[in-house]
Order: structure tokens, then sequence, then C-alpha cells
């Protein structure tokens, strides 16, 4: 089987359309308040030091995925054991978004439709797009980005008559803490969930590129979720935004624009499905990866529909509603990431380092 390779600009764009997702969906750091703008600031410097640890990882090992990393450096019982675990991490994200969306389209317009036909519906089209590979994926996304970052744009723009700036004050009226919750929240939500991507960067033709695709793709991700949280605030107001569980698609839903530009919320849905399927996609490749290195398979092909299967049962039991969903989201999500994205790629980084000084120091000996 030919090995696949992507360009750093596919790459790029395959991680922001990733990292806005879900995240678009939801809308995350809501303690922050009036203050979010800073929030997400604070979450992309995070993001940008810690996904410096992802890209030295796989710079450190080029040409290798993480699942083949940890076995390099910790052996293979293991290195297998963190396999696993990272696994069990990108099968459960993967369900995390099936729900986030099913749990979207349900609400706002197939209200009448059972949630495990929408489940099932982005489910079979998830497998098909990572069945044609990260290739295809890569070019997809170059494709669309353009036009989802044009929508985005337009929508802020229409929505400007709406703004109040007062709706920003006071800054740091409730002092330090609540934005560095936020923050946190944001920066486990979704930037630093680009941990998956040390599972795929490994398809990259120039594998020097790794720190350019995650640089590019925290900085402009984070500035498009920046003007969007901003422009929730600005036009609902911290109270109805707090209120709402799906505020971005609720401040499009106001723009009016004399008789013939309204209800144009259903371009936002389209943002929002794309980069969904997008993310949903890496997650299922990731997870596939990851089970065919663990058992030796020739093909992680194959495995894709049983591991969408499992994905999308999962998403359909991961919560009893759209209240327990929510909560999850902006309350114990930060926490129960922290060891996937965090502490075990630090350790990783940590060994390496230690494990490549010690072979290079050993080679310059023996010369």
């Amino acid at each position: 089987m030919n090995k696949e390779n992507i360009a750093s600009k596919q790459g790029i764009a395959i991680m922001i359309l990733f990292i806005i997702g879900s995240t678009l969906v939801l809308g995350v750091g809501g303690k922050a308040k009036q203050d979010i703008w800073i929030a997400v600031i604070l979450a992309m410097l995070g993001a940008l030091i810690i996904t410096s640890v992802y890209a030295r990882i796989l710079h450190l090992f080029p040409g290798k995925n993480l699942y083949s990393i940890v076995e390099i450096l910790f052996g293979s019982i293991l290195g297998k054991i963190i396999s696993i675990f990272y696994i069990f991490y990108v099968i459960h994200l993967g369900a995390l978004v099936f729900r986030n969306f099913s749990e979207f389209i349900h609400i706002v317009s197939l209200i009448e439709t059972p949630q495990f036909v929408l489940v099932m519906t982005m489910g079979i089209t998830s497998i098909w797009f990572t069945r044609k590979g990260i290739e295809v994926l890569g070019r997809w996304s170059l494709l669309i980005l353009p036009i989802v970052v044009f929508i985005i744009i337009s929508l802020i723009t229409l929505s400007t008559p709406k703004m109040d700036i007062n709706n920003l004050k006071p800054i740091l009226y409730e002092g330090i803490k609540p934005v560095i919750d936020g923050s946190f929240s944001i920066f486990t939500f979704p930037f630093a969930e680009t941990i998956v991507f040390t599972m795929i960067l490994s398809s990259l033709k120039n594998t020097d590129d790794v720190f350019k695709v995650y640089r590019y793709g925290i900085v402009i991700s984070g500035l498009l979720i920046l003007i969007v949280y901003t422009r929730n605030i600005l036009v609902l107001g911290v109270e109805t935004d707090s209120a709402l569980y799906f505020p971005s698609y609720s401040a499009v839903s106001l723009i009016k624009v004399g008789d013939f530009i309204q209800r144009i919320e259903v371009l936002i849905s389209v943002i929002f499905l794309f980069s969904g399927l997008i993310k949903i996609s890496i997650c299922i490749y990731g997870a596939s990866i990851g089970i065919a290195n663990l058992f030796n398979f020739a093909d992680f092909k194959l495995l894709i529909p049983p591991v969408a299967l499992i994905t999308m049962n999962l998403s359909c039991f991961i919560y009893d509603d759209v209240m327990e969903m929510f909560f999850w989201s902006s309350n114990i999500y930060k926490y129960y990431a922290i060891p996937f994205q965090i502490v075990l790629p630090m350790i990783i980084l940590i060994i390496a380092e230690i494990k490549k000084g010690f072979f290079s120091s050993s080679k310059k000996d023996r010369n």
C-alpha cells in the first residue's frame, strides 16, 4: 500500500476546520463572559506552547506517528498500553463531536427526526471521507476553507448593525479568575485536541513543516474563534449569550437587511456541518491507524467502518440529554483531557529528548 502524502497548506486547512468544528457550534469559555476575547487570546498562546511539544515529538521521529513513537520509546508492552489510551480518547472525542452535531441539528431544525438517523447520516459521510484517504481530505479541506472563511467574515459584517460595544464592558469586572477558567476551557477544547494530528501528520511531504502546520493552524483558527465569540457577545450581550445552547446560530438568526437578506442562519449551519465532518473523519482516521498499529494490520482502511460504527453507537449513549452534554463540555471535559493533551505528551517529549540525546552522544563517542 502506497503511503499517502499531503502538502503543508493542506495540513493547515484540515487543522483549521478541525479546530473550528464543534467549537463554533457550542461556544466555550462562557465563564469569562464579556472578557471572552481575552480568554481566547490566552488560550491561543497556551496552545502555541503545547503544540510546539506535539510538533517537536514528530520532528524527532520523522515519518512516524504517535503510536509508533511511543512503542519506540517505551517498548512494546507499555507503548501499546499508551496507544490504547489514545485510541480510546480519539474514539471518545469522535463520539462527542457526533453528539454535538446531532443535538444541534435536532434542536434547531429536525426536531421530529430521531438522533440516530442524524448520526447515521453523518457517519456514512465520514466513512466515505475517511476511506478516500488523507490526500482527499486535504484537497477537500483546501477547497472548502476559503468558502468557510468568506461566509464567517460576511456574517460578521452583516451583524455589525446589531452590535453594541457596551456589551464588552466593564473589562475584568469579576477579576482574572473567570478569564483563566474560560481560557483553560478553550485551550482544552478545541486547541489541544490537535494532539490527534500527531497520528496523521507523518503524512506530510516535508516532515520539517510540522511546526508550520501547527503554528498557522492555531493562529488562523484562533483568530476566527476570537472574532466569532466577540461578535456573539456584541450582538447578544452576556446574559443572553450565556443562556443559549448555540449562541453563534442565534446571533446569525438576528441578521436582517431589508426584506431580502434574512433567515440566513442556514449558512452558519453549512459551516458547522463541513467543519464537523472533517473533525469526525480525522478522529476516525486517527483511531483506525492506532488499532491497525496495535494489531499489526497491513491496511488500516479496513478498520474505518467498524471504528466509525463504534463511535456512532457511543455517541447515542454518551449523554442522557442536551443539558448533560453542555455540563460535560463546560465543566468536566477540561479536566478529563489533561492526561491526553498535556501530561502524556510532556512525558513522551522528555523521554524522547533523553533517548535522542543519549544515542547522539553514543554515536559521537564511537566516532
